[in-house]
């Protein structure tokens, strides 16, 4: 169960989120788009039920857009350290330097303005959810805690205690040149052969600890009909890999906030102006100088042509 919290004056006074795009974080439309599509396709079967968990929430982008999958009867974690001091000093001085203005009421704040109940509230490391989680209970887990190579290593090794059968892991920042850790926990689970790649964007990598076989044929199928997504295949430790970009992809219906409507004073956003075009038959004048330069230094054919283009 969430541990209840204590509200304060300064948790009162919060600013609430009335788009998903208020909430600030890194999730970006392509992964929107396969979060959407993973999730939709487990919860359409009538065999893919399972619990949600996410390892490291922020301020609650991509956490509230998950939780509106969740189903009845169903449970979704969210394990974060938020405000509270870390084990180690490493680990602490990450905290310290990227999350400094993180809190959990922050968190529950933004969440409860998309969805009327919270998750389960894990404040405490990621090593402690094998303790917390039931074994092989999660259809959908997404890791995007600790960037430091011995935590990211456990990270990786829970997703595969609590996955369920069939289930979609995603591993963020696992490219990224300031997270070496992460590349080298993930990577190295792949090249022992246990974690099985179904695609990659610029920013996640989507895997399964089952035979990857149904969800990369399927997710290739759904592709081919994205105008908004290039995707190519290329053999990567002896299986194919989906790689995905999406400069220009557009994202799904985002959960709606419950404050969305009494936004005050809010009009719609413009969208972007259409670019001018000149139009052929009223082209635009020219200075009757630059017509007389023309005629007085261009030799006489070049002088035709440039009165005809003027």
């Amino acid at each position: 169960m969430t541990e209840p919290l204590v509200q304060s004056e300064e948790s009162a006074n919060l600013p609430v989120p009335t788009r998903l795009d208020e909430v600030k974080g890194w999730f970006w439309p392509a992964d929107q788009i396969l979060f959407d599509w993973f999730l939709s396709r487990q919860n359409a079967d009538p065999a893919g039920g399972g619990d949600l968990l996410e390892l490291g929430a922020y301020l609650g982008k991509s956490a509230i857009f998950v939780g509106g999958y969740l189903k009845e009867g169903e449970e979704f974690t969210v394990c974060d350290l938020f405000d509270s001091p870390a084990e180690d000093d490493s680990n602490d001085g990450e905290m310290q330097r990227s999350y400094a203005t993180l809190t959990r009421r922050a968190f529950e704040a933004n969440y409860r303005a998309f969805h009327e109940e919270l998750p389960t509230v894990v404040q405490a490391v990621t090593a402690v959810l094998p303790d917390r989680v039931r074994p092989a209970s999660c259809r959908f887990v997404h890791v995007d805690a600790s960037h430091l190579y011995a935590h990211v290593r456990t990270d990786v090794e829970t997703s595969r205690l609590l996955a369920a059968p069939g289930a979609v892991v995603v591993f963020d920042d696992f490219r990224a040149e300031h997270c070496p850790g992460v590349a080298a926990a993930v990577w190295g689970a792949v090249d022992a052969r246990r974690l099985h790649v179904l695609c990659i964007t610029q920013h996640k990598m989507y895997a399964t600890w089952d035979d990857p076989e149904p969800l990369r044929t399927e997710l290739a199928v759904f592709l081919a009909g994205r105008e908004d997504l290039w995707h190519g295949v290329e053999e990567v430790a002896g299986a194919p890999l989906i790689r995905i970009t999406g400069r220009k992809a557009v994202p799904p219906a985002h959960p709606r906030s419950r404050y969305e409507a009494s936004a005050p004073g809010r009009a719609p956003e413009p969208g972007p102006a259409p670019a001018a075009v000149p139009s052929r038959r009223t082209p635009p004048r020219q200075s009757p100088l630059v017509r007389r330069l023309a005629k007085d230094l261009l030799p006489p054919v070049l002088t035709r042509t440039a009165r005809r283009w003027l």
